[in-house]
């Protein structure tokens, strides 16, 4: 019986030997993405001009190679000074890209992606508050963004379900009155959901 025993557990193993390798970017797996940096450079500076930042939410769908598509929409605020004020620009947008895996290494932990997406959404200043404290008008008006962006993002595998990212795109949305191209750099987290 325990010759038996043995063969049947050796027999499984050998089974089931090919399916313990990592199980990442599969075709048809999903995930959900959390993403969050700054805009224009490192300024932590809450009250200088130009600080800014962004945060989103996406989901990727996974092809064959580990490429993958990702729809999702973000916010980003960027700050301009004017006299003792902190004026807000803020975007939101909604995204829709393809990422192309071009390096990744033997044990799917490390991918290295570059993406083109679609975008477009809403801006506002000030949140649409034209009149100033001292009596001054904001000439730039609220106004429908329309564009895209270039990303090369990284991907580190920390378990099969989740993932750390990091990542630098170049916005260019037309509409805007303040200007049309961001630089972002951001990390967020990924977590595969099938």
């Amino acid at each position: 019986m325990k010759k038996v025993t043995f063969l049947l557990a050796l027999m499984l193993c050998l089974v089931v030997q090919n399916q313990a390798q990592a199980q990442r970017r599969l075709p048809s797996q999903k995930g959900i993405q959390l993403t969050g940096g700054t805009v224009n450079g490192f300024n932590f500076d809450t009250k200088s001009d130009g600080f800014g930042f962004h945060f989103g939410a996406a989901m990727s769908s996974y092809t064959k190679q580990g490429h993958h598509w990702l729809f999702g929409g973000e916010y980003l605020q960027k700050q301009y000074l004017y006299n003792d004020l902190r004026l807000p620009l803020a975007q939101i947008t909604g995204e829709g890209g393809y990422y192309l895996n071009f390096l990744s290494d033997g044990s799917k932990t490390f991918f290295l992606s570059l993406g083109v997406s679609g975008m477009a959404g809403y801006e506002t200043i000030n949140w649409n508050d034209k009149l100033l404290p001292d009596g001054a008008t904001i000439q730039n008006a609220d106004a429908f963004i329309y564009g895209g962006a270039l990303t090369l993002e990284t991907e580190i595998y920390l378990t099969d379900f989740a993932a750390l990212m990091f990542n630098v795109r170049e916005r260019i949305l037309w509409g805007s009155t303040v200007g049309k191209f961001n630089t972002q750099i951001g990390v967020g987290i990924k977590f595969i959901i099938n």
